[in-house]
């Protein structure tokens, strides 16, 4: 799904729906006024019509009627293939994605002969079980609103269009012209995105075309995509109470891409921490300063330092002294500590494990309370974050299950099981296996089998965590490529935590 992902990402979608009013001419006008947002901000958009068939779309003894609502505003605006294929055309000279909602199967042959980009449907087609079968065959890529829509509908469209195989995203909707903001329930966004972890989605937006917040807050929930309603208004055209004109369109657009700013992370997998900020904080930080005199060679205890600020450049600071430093000259009364913070075995331990427990926390992995876990150390403590493992058994009968973490950028070395026949499934994150001298990358929910005195080894660029089921485990079954890590005994290459 990663080509058309990068397609449906970031996109902004212009619906003029029969914003134009039945007149090519009106529809070429809107366009070109959307064209000139997209060029001042550098935005990936299109513009969406959409398509009905009248002829069949409507019942015949309907067409005429005007107490139905929607058909006297359908027939009014209707536009011919023709007609429509010159607002392609020009969608497309403007450099922006041409965009359909078919409401029936001809709509969608009209998609396919006019050379349409995405197909979009509609709330209310989102359960048209033909009309869906009928766009998943185009293997076009598709967006789905979802207005209106159960979590169990969602998922059966979740479901359709991955058996069909189909590129689509969903948007988020509420289904009321306009909406009212008490109704948006954009905390919505937040439950798709982590249950359709691998489809976009974005936002499709009625409310009233003045309010900027909304889009804003679709984009801190998570939304990459947004729609709104757009068109024209002139001396005889009056907009609806849910689209917007170019001034407000262009306000929109603005908000959403100050609240992309705003929202991104700056530094990829983590936080990104300014030197500013680092000043600002060290500014407020209690130094360690000596309250006796100490002697180069001491040991400096606790009751032998004090907490106080400034901390000065090079001091250390109070979060990190630890009992047992060692003076590395003479220090009087008052004066500043300056010794580097001490590193030790127990202090990477627990660097790993807290770590380890965070990528657990954010997969939404609960272990529960009867686990032991094993650091997988081969070349020491100090290395661990360049090769080992962390590996915690969960159950040993005649079967077996472990969860292993890797941490990012770790290695397990090359090994094998004479007695263990053992099969992973990647749960989190990404790994590659070497196998028997072949290599897999794996992405979530994909299983391998190892098989006994097959040797292999597992990396991950950016951390993984990943379920291995097997025979009953023994111990000193792992038998090691590489010299070095053979001559250790067991105990030297690994550290067991019955808590942590």
């Amino acid at each position: 799904m990663t080509e058309n992902k990068n397609l449906f990402t970031d996109l902004f979608i212009f619906e003029m729906a029969n914003s134009h009013q039945g007149s090519v001419e009106h529809g070429i006008d809107i366009i070109k006024a959307m064209s000139r947002i997209v060029r001042k901000y550098n935005i990936k958009a299109a513009v969406k019509l959409q398509y009905r068939n009248l002829d069949t779309f409507i019942h015949p003894d309907y067409k005429e009627r005007t107490d139905v609502n929607h058909i006297p505003r359908f027939m009014s605006t209707r536009l011919n293939f023709d007609q429509y294929t010159q607002l392609i055309d020009s969608i497309h000279e403007e450099g922006m994605i041409a965009m359909s909602t078919p409401f029936d199967e001809a709509g969608v042959d009209w998609c396919m002969d006019q050379g349409v980009d995405i197909i979009k449907v509609a709330s209310c087609s989102s359960l048209d079980w033909p009309l869906l079968t009928k766009i998943a065959q185009t293997q076009k890529p598709v967006i789905i609103s979802t207005g209106g829509k159960t979590l169990s509908d969602i998922d059966k469209l979740y479901n359709f269009f991955t058996h069909k195989k189909c590129e689509f995203a969903f948007l988020h909707c509420i289904a009321e012209y306009p909406a009212p903001l008490e109704r948006l329930q954009l905390d919505f966004i937040d439950r798709m995105n982590r249950r359709y972890p691998e489809v976009t989605i974005g936002y499709s937006g009625h409310e009233e075309p003045n309010d900027n917040i909304v889009p804003m807050l679709a984009i801190a929930k998570g939304a990459r995509i947004l729609e709104r309603h757009v068109g024209l208004p002139t001396d005889t055209i009056t907009l609806n109470s849910y689209s917007m004109n170019p001034e407000q369109a262009d306000r929109w657009v603005k908000a959403a891409l100050d609240a992309k700013t705003i929202c991104k992370i700056k530094k990829e997998d983590d936080k990104y921490i300014s030197q500013e900020e680092v000043d600002s904080l060290r500014s407020l930080m209690r130094g360690v300063y000596l309250n006796r005199m100490v002697k180069q060679g001491d040991p400096i205890m606790q009751e032998d330092v004090f907490f106080a600020m400034p901390c000065q450049d090079k001091q250390m600071n109070s979060g990190d002294f630890t009992e047992g430093i060692i003076a590395s000259r003479d220090y009087a009364v008052n004066e500043a500590l300056l010794e580097k913070k001490k590193i030790t075995d127990i202090g990477l331990v627990r660097s790993v494990v807290h770590d380890a427990k965070g990528m657990l926390y954010e997969a939404g992995i609960a272990l529960g309370d009867d686990f032991e876990v094993e650091l997988s150390h081969h070349y020491g403590m100090k290395h661990f974050r360049q090769v080992g493992a962390i590996i915690i058994s969960i159950i040993n009968r005649e079967y077996c299950k472990k969860l292993l973490v890797i941490l990012p950028g770790q290695k397990h070395p090359m090994h094998m099981h004479k007695v263990k026949e053992e099969t992973f499934q990647l749960l989190y994150g990404d790994l590659t296996i070497h196998l028997e001298g072949k290599e897999r990358t794996m992405k979530a929910g994909d299983i391998q089998t190892v098989l006994r005195e097959e040797k292999h080894s597992f990396t991950s660029n950016k951390g993984a965590i990943f379920e291995e089921v097997s025979t009953t485990h023994i111990k000193n079954d792992s038998y090691y490529e590489d010299s070095i890590i053979r001559a250790l005994d067991p105990i030297e290459r690994k550290t067991i935590l019955k808590k942590w």
